[in-house]
């Protein structure tokens, strides 16, 4: 059932992989602003996959979040989603990401709830 309140976290660790640079989204060794939203969504998409309706997944359409502050090499960055409204099948959640200094990201993430056989088929 899709509730209100429903959380999951991801983490990852800052590597050359997912750096601004080698992301393309700047020039700096620095994590990556895609690499934060990306594990944002995971995170969103993990809070609410348990109380799926079987065949069900979500797909992310919409994230309004800030980058606020650098995340160099090592660091572990964590990403938090909590799922704030649900309106038929529109989800909202707050998203926020830290890393061992404290808050590096936050926002709103929406995600649809759809039939994965009916999605994929429209393709």
């Amino acid at each position: 059932m899709l509730e209100k309140g429903l959380k999951a976290t991801a983490t990852v660790v800052v590597t050359e992989q997912n750096t601004a640079r080698t992301m393309g989204s700047g020039d700096l060794e620095v994590f990556a602003t895609p690499a934060m939203v990306a594990l944002m969504e995971n995170a969103a998409m993990t809070a609410v996959a348990a109380a799926l309706p079987e065949g069900s997944t979500t797909v992310g359409s919409e994230m309004n979040c800030s980058h606020i502050k650098p995340s160099k090499l090592g660091a572990k960055i964590t990403a938090t989603a909590v799922l704030t409204a649900v309106e038929g099948r529109k989800l909202t959640f707050t998203v926020g990401a830290t890393d061992e200094q404290g808050i590096i990201g936050e926002g709103v993430h929406v995600r649809f709830v759809v039939d994965r056989e009916r999605f994929m088929a429209k393709l």
